[in-house]
């Protein structure tokens, strides 16, 4: 025990024992060597360690945060300890510790403590399992909740007692104001959550979701598309400040536009490039060809052109789906199909080598939501029509194989590349919920009023209504004979006295039976 006397002496400020400092400690197991005379018991060597931990360290005690925490777990670990020991072991416990006073701040913690999930249920059920008794475990939680009641009780009571309010004297408009005006704030609040979430949450706290990948194709009368190309990563561009101003001042006296783009900003616009040559071959059977001609060539059949399209998004960043597609079907003039047959057919004549212009059919500006549904934006567009484009048939000669491929071109204004060859397409990125938050905007406005105001309102309602059923047992004006009936009860269950236990139970029970007895019971005391 000499070393433990020398230890404390270094702590109270004092130098480090001698022989700790000849020694020079490399790690823990020097440590452990020097701890392992036989006159050292298993406590004596923790109380070693615990108080030369700090010299055996190459860092200052000062600079080393977890040994501090160490040391102050250590220390109220000892007070608490040596507390414990100062005051003894109870040998009876009567009560919940946070029972044993009648205000507001055991009230509000001891309701606190009931309204943790299981936690009262577990005690409750471990104190009947562990303690000597003659109840069953519905007569024991039978007379715990009546105990937690009457002390609530009890707390109003005394509250009463100590502010009381003087007989035919109105509230005052603090506590009106205060409580009152407190629950109509709240109530509306739960009312119109789901509104004000939904329509904040993606214009305030909403992710930027921009496209990885923008696709069209191109069909004519359900045959082999025309025309197959994708737009990805340098190709989809994001609009800068300038010609963010310009694109917005070419809409600044359309009312119904202006509207529409005050939703979005320069981020949530992507141009996808489109390259006007098709990506793959158009390699249609000889036969299908001729059918298609013939059927171009038929004024009486029905042909018409298909565009499709599709978008798609990160999904990690909250869209509900990652694809959004969508596709529009248009007829074809007669004149239109029959220069597309002529280019068809070939047979190197002038109308062959002519592109063919198909009017109204390309929906510049496209909507991407978070969700399957892409549609056009048709209020950006003039007089509410598509925009035209020409289509051509190209072939290359030079080899055997007569390979084939559709060419198409975007006419009238484009934000970029005015004289390319090429397509362009104009998406508006809805913003997303954040992830952290997709779990409640997933569900959408009905979603969040069936899973939180409609189950909010239930339990709001429980307060506001059943209270008629429960004023024989809510409205007691002194609960002082009861709580002590319940103290009777555990302090002769600790005693061992469990026949006496079995009458005291039978008697709180009978009283709850009868509402004249409990009357008399719980009447005010006179003098």
């Amino acid at each position: 025990m000499n070393v433990i006397s020398v230890t404390f002496k270094s702590i109270n400020g004092h130098s480090p024992p001698a022989f700790l400092e000849t020694l020079n400690f490399r790690d823990e197991s020097d440590l452990n060597k020097l701890s392992r005379p036989a006159n050292f018991t298993d406590e004596d060597r923790r109380i070693f360690h615990y108080f030369t931990f700090m010299f055996l360290r190459f860092r200052k005690f000062s600079q080393n945060l977890v040994a501090q925490l160490w040391y102050f777990v250590k220390c109220v670990y000892f007070g608490l300890s040596a507390y414990q020991i100062r005051c003894g072991y109870a040998r009876r416990v009567l009560e919940n510790f946070l029972t044993k006073s009648y205000n507001y701040v055991n009230l509000f913690l001891f309701q606190g403590f009931r309204l943790v999930p299981f936690l009262t249920e577990l005690r409750a059920v471990m104190d009947w399992v562990w303690t000597d008794t003659t109840l069953s475990l519905s007569s024991w939680i039978c007379v715990e909740d009546i105990y937690a009641h009457i002390f609530i009780l009890k707390c109003w009571r005394e509250s009463e007692k100590r502010y009381p309010q003087p007989r035919g004297q109105k509230k005052k408009k603090v506590v009106k104001y205060g409580m009152g005006g407190m629950i109509i704030v709240l109530l509306i609040c739960i009312v119109w959550f789901p509104l004000l979430f939904m329509s904040l949450i993606k214009s305030v706290a909403g992710v930027i979701n921009q496209p990885l990948d923008v696709s069209v194709t191109i069909t004519l009368g359900g045959y082999q598309p025309i025309f197959t190309m994708s737009a990805q990563q340098s190709q989809l561009k994001v609009m800068d400040q300038p010609k963010f101003n310009k694109f917005m001042k070419a809409f600044s006296r359309d009312t119904g536009a202006m509207q529409f783009l005050e939703n979005y900003e320069k981020e949530d616009i992507t141009v996808a490039e489109l390259e006007g040559n098709s990506n793959s071959l158009w390699t249609i059977s000889p036969p299908s060809k001729q059918k298609m001609i013939s059927e171009l060539m038929d004024p009486n059949s029905s042909f018409s052109v298909v565009f499709s399209w599709s978008i798609q998004r990160n999904m990690s960043l909250g869209a509900k789906a990652e694809i959004a597609t969508d596709k529009l079907s248009f007829p074809l003039k007669n004149t239109t199909r029959e220069h597309i047959a002529k280019m068809i057919a070939g047979n190197n004549t002038e109308s062959s080598r002519t592109p063919v212009t198909i009017e109204k059919i390309y929906p510049y500006y496209m909507k991407a939501p978070s969700d399957l549904n892409s549609k056009p934006i048709k209020q950006l567009l003039s007089e509410n029509n598509f925009m035209n484009i020409t289509i051509i048939l190209s072939r290359d000669n030079t080899t055997k194989s007569n390979s084939e491929w559709w060419v198409l071109n975007l006419t009238g204004n484009r934000i970029y590349n005015q004289h390319a060859q090429a397509l362009e397409l104009v998406v508006f990125n809805d913003k997303v919920s954040p992830p952290s938050l997709g779990f409640l905007a997933g569900y959408g406005i009905m979603g969040l009023y069936a899973s939180v105001v409609l189950v909010i309102g239930k339990f709001v309602r429980e307060f506001f209504s059943g209270i008629s059923h429960s004023i024989m047992f809510e409205e007691l004006p002194n609960v002082d004979r009861i709580l002590k009936l319940c103290t009777d009860i555990f302090l002769v269950r600790e005693t061992g006295e469990l026949e006496l236990e079995e009458d005291l139970y039978a008697k709180l029970i009978f009283l709850y039976r009868s509402p004249e007895t409990m009357i008399k019971w719980t009447r005010e005391k006179t003098n």
